[in-house]
């Protein structure tokens, strides 16, 4: 067959989806030799969606083709529609798959219209092309009272943004003033190959600051929570806040401390992430700068691998209000993620990072995918990605895994 006598059409069915749908239109199209160029299924609600882009027979035989498309969708009650394609339309087309491509996730507990227009429009004005839309989360419910609901759209993006910054920004309003998280991702190799997930303790694998425990164990509760709150927002230098906060605790029985592990509470979809990494073979670490003896206590509850936080200082059965060894301040939790990739062999760009305090951003920084967890206003501005509006496991949808791959 001559190229110049062949045509290119883009055939769009649409229709109620029954099983076989896809076989009989393909059998049609395979009668005739015909060349799939692309092709694209989804489905919503029951109803299909198919598009497939097509190098037709000659123009003497394309007619019987389109004929008994026609004929074959008329039998099963769908709707056809043809879309000649010109060769200079398809081969700039064509050239476009070596555009940049990017992954845009909006997570939140629902997902509405205005939201999405909101978000496409901050995507055409840069510049981005949004070329596919999936769903990850699981079907809604109509109700909409469940406070740990999750809803989640993963947009597939190609070009460049013109203004990396500018877009940042705007997805950072959108998100505050609509309640949805807006993950911005490059699409490539790394993103699909993770190997290692590293967790922040206090306020990110758990609820609580454990050292505010401790402290209304200790009756210094109320200073100890002001001073953790500041060096949370970044106010306080996080070394010597801690030795602050920890000298208050001189005198405390050290029996109190499995009394305060026994009260942890781990964080909404925290038990769920932990269990799908697991399932999927990841290595899982926590990089605290909270104690040890409560990194251990959540390894052996939810199987981490491993365990770096500071040491309590104890002796003779009471803590002293020192600390044991190197301070994991920031700079030493960048360090420590790069030693536990080392020793894997992987790339930094393989490690995913979840904290939530200023003392964060350095291992945010270092991984590939360094993710804010319902984190102070400073920390959401500086890191890359965030996650504030629903559960720990969350995190998934930003690796691009659907609810039907990991286990509830």
């Amino acid at each position: 067959m001559a190229e110049r006598d062949s045509e290119i059409i883009l055939i769009n069915i649409s229709g109620s989806d029954r099983p076989g749908v896809t076989a009989a239109l393909m059998g049609i199209l395979a009668e005739y030799d015909v060349r799939v160029l692309d092709i694209s299924q989804a489905m919503v609600h029951e109803n299909l969606a198919l598009g497939i882009l097509v190098k037709l027979p000659a123009l003497s035989a394309s007619a019987s083709v389109l004929k008994d498309l026609l004929f074959e969708a008329h039998q099963l009650d769908l709707r056809v529609r043809f879309q000649p394609v010109s060769r200079d339309e398809y081969q700039h087309w064509v050239v476009g798959e070596h555009q940049s491509r990017y992954v845009l996730t909006l997570l939140g507990r629902r997902v509405t219209a205005a939201q999405i227009a909101r978000i496409a429009g901050v995507t055409t004005a840069h510049g981005l092309n949004i070329e596919d839309i999936g769903r990850l989360s699981a079907r809604s419910a109509l109700h909409d009272d469940d406070t740990e609901t999750r809803a989640c759209l993963e947009l597939s993006l190609r070009g460049e943004p013109d203004d990396a910054d500018a877009m940042k920004a705007a997805f950072l309003s959108i998100s505050r003033e609509m309640d949805i998280d807006i993950s911005f991702q490059e699409d490539n190799f790394y993103r699909r190959n993770r190997r290692l997930v590293v967790f922040d303790m206090d306020s990110t694998l758990i609820r609580e600051e454990v050292i505010d425990e401790l402290a209304l164990e200790a009756g210094a509760g109320d200073e100890v929570a002001a001073i953790t709150e500041a060096a949370m927002r970044g106010d306080m230098d996080f070394r010597e806040s801690l030795i602050k906060r920890v000298a208050l605790l001189e005198g405390l029985d050290e029996a109190v401390l499995q009394r305060v592990a026994d009260r942890l509470t781990l964080t909404e979809g925290a038990e769920r992430l932990l269990k799908t990494l697991r399932l999927l073979g990841y290595r899982t670490a926590v990089i605290s700068g909270g104690f040890d003896y409560f990194g251990h206590h959540l390894q052996s509850r939810l199987g981490l691998d491993t365990v770096h936080a500071n040491q309590l200082e104890i002796e003779s059965g009471r803590l002293t209000g020192k600390l044991v060894g190197d301070i994991i301040d920031g700079e030493r939790k960048a360090t420590l993620l790069q030693s536990l990739a080392d020793e894997l062999g992987i790339e930094q760009s393989q490690v995913i990072a979840v904290g939530d305090g200023a003392n964060d951003l350095p291992m945010l920084r270092s991984a590939g995918l360094g993710i804010a967890f319902h984190a102070k206003p400073l920390v959401q501005r500086n890191a890359r990605q965030a996650i504030s509006t629903i559960g720990l496991d969350g995190v998934l949808y930003l690796m691009g895994m659907n609810d039907a791959e990991s286990p509830h």
